[in-house]
């Protein structure tokens, strides 16, 4: 599995500022709607579900919010970069700039338990981060990030 199975390019995003989670997952959840066909209204219920069990925020200005989705066929993933990071109630206590996003069908299993595994690896890298970081154009942004694991794959 790479990212470019469960990325689209138009599911990457340069997004401005948010004052809170509920906000971002809104958009989040138009992104799904707009680029997978997801109904917006339960990306958005499963995102929220899944940050009242605990925040997603992982550390070192990453998040990971997650869920499961019964309509879906595939697991899928959006990315979010914030030009201005924002509070995530993350386990280091540092506002978040990296988002990405995961939707899986409802009995994804041991796929979903693997595709947030890649994501993970990935975003833990910090030489990707920084590029990242560095660009605006979601363009660079989806290539960033599938060129990133394919190269992790080939090491």
């Amino acid at each position: 599995m790479d990212l470019s199975r469960i990325l689209k390019p138009g599911a990457v995003k340069v997004f401005g500022q948010f004052t809170s989670k509920k906000r971002l997952f809104q958009e989040i959840a138009e992104v799904a709607a707009s680029t997978y066909g997801v109904e917006g209204a339960v990306a958005f219920d499963g995102l929220q579900e899944r940050e009242a069990l605990g925040a997603t925020g992982v550390g070192h200005g990453i998040a990971l919010p997650h869920a499961r989705i019964d309509a879906l066929n595939e697991i899928v993933g959006i990315f979010v970069r914030l030009e201005r990071p924002m509070d995530f109630d993350s386990v280091d206590r540092q506002p978040v700039d990296l988002v990405f996003a995961l939707f899986a069908p409802r009995d994804a299993g041991v796929d979903h338990l693997k595709a947030l595994a890649l994501v993970s690896r990935t975003m833990r890298d910090a030489n990707v981060c920084a590029k990242l970081r560095a660009n605006e154009d979601p363009a660079k942004l989806y290539a960033i990030l599938t060129e990133a694991r394919a190269n992790h794959q080939a090491a």
